[in-house]
């Protein structure tokens, strides 16, 4: 049996489009899946019962906290001590879950990632991930995309292997190609940091450890034609997202559609998952409507069914 654990106190619209949420991912996740909500008792029962859903269908923790988007992280953890997001990664430690998601404070979410879930061994900072949309509809994964604005060059050497794990263990692709973020494909082009971190990447090559295919442009993130995972401090990555958020905005209000705009939108996405700690963990958006509920639920299962953390143990023994 599959354990996924989420927040429903977590998002501007909690715990309603969590509850909501939940209750739409109930035939989209597999039979062997099980969802653990955590939060108000009295709330989750009264919503699922308002969308006439059987409370039986879930496993319900009740909490009488909430860590709200203006606490300090790290307090706000020590001192909250039955808040929903608290308990989840409480559970998820103790294994009696085996994913979590929340679409609530991210400060909260990396505190419990990192304190009380733990780094990998040898992995020097974990990093968000997001999936991007291409005109071939083909995935490409981006990382960092906010976690880590400063990074030195082993840091991102490292998310190259951290993303093709990813790649090859939940995209499926075989020999993921990795290409680092950069202005121009020339090896000589970038700043002292993107031309450290081209060295290293070369080494990695060599040594077999991934496929680096070289710098990859901006303007070629969304084709797939080069790379399918993109490598970048998360001051960069973080820019792009935010950018194609924008231009998805932008476009809707002109009256454009199709399936590649589309997947700029965060509500298909779900949320990201966090890379680089002993457990699957996701954060979704602040703003996330039952439909990115769901969706940060299928995430979350995928990522359970892939054992990405334990492919990325083996990799960094």
């Amino acid at each position: 049996m599959i354990r996924v654990g989420l927040d429903t106190m977590g998002g501007d619209f909690a715990p309603e489009a969590a509850v909501k949420g939940a209750i739409m991912a109930l035939d989209a996740v597999g039979a062997d899946c099980r969802i653990t909500l955590f939060g108000d008792d009295a709330r989750i029962r009264e919503i699922l019962n308002r969308e006439c859903c059987d409370v039986a269908k879930f496993d319900i923790v009740a909490t009488s906290e909430v860590i709200e988007m203006g606490d300090h992280p790290v307090r706000a953890f020590q001192q909250k001590a039955d808040s929903s997001i608290v308990v989840g990664f409480r559970h998820l430690a103790e294994g009696k879950i085996d994913g979590f998601a929340s679409a609530g404070s991210t400060g909260a979410m990396m505190v419990g990632s990192t304190q009380v879930i733990k780094v990998i061994d040898r992995v020097l900072r974990p990093a968000i991930s997001t999936i991007v949309p291409t005109i071939t509809g083909a995935p490409v994964i981006l990382l960092d995309i906010g976690l880590n604005v400063d990074c030195k060059p082993d840091v991102l050497e490292q998310y190259a292997l951290i993303g093709s794990i990813y790649a090859k263990s939940v995209l499926g692709i075989t020999n993921p190609r990795v290409a680092l973020l950069n202005i121009g494909i020339e090896a000589s082009k970038g700043n002292m940091l993107t031309k450290a971190t081209y060295e290293l990447l070369q080494v990695g090559n060599d040594t077999g450890q991934y496929n680096f295919v070289g710098n990859v442009e901006a303007s070629h993130i969304f084709t797939s034609e080069v790379a399918d995972v993109v490598v970048c401090d998360g001051f960069v990555g973080n820019t792009v997202i935010k950018l194609a958020e924008g231009l998805y905005s932008i476009n809707n209000k002109v009256g454009k559609s199709n399936s590649f705009w589309e997947g700029m939108n965060y509500e298909n996405t779900g949320g990201t998952p966090v890379l680089g700690i002993n457990a699957p963990v996701v954060i979704g958006h602040g703003k996330s409507t039952a439909l990115a509920i769901k969706n940060m639920i299928l995430s979350t299962e995928h990522a359970i069914r892939a054992d990405i953390a334990k492919r990325l143990r083996e990799a960094f023994e």
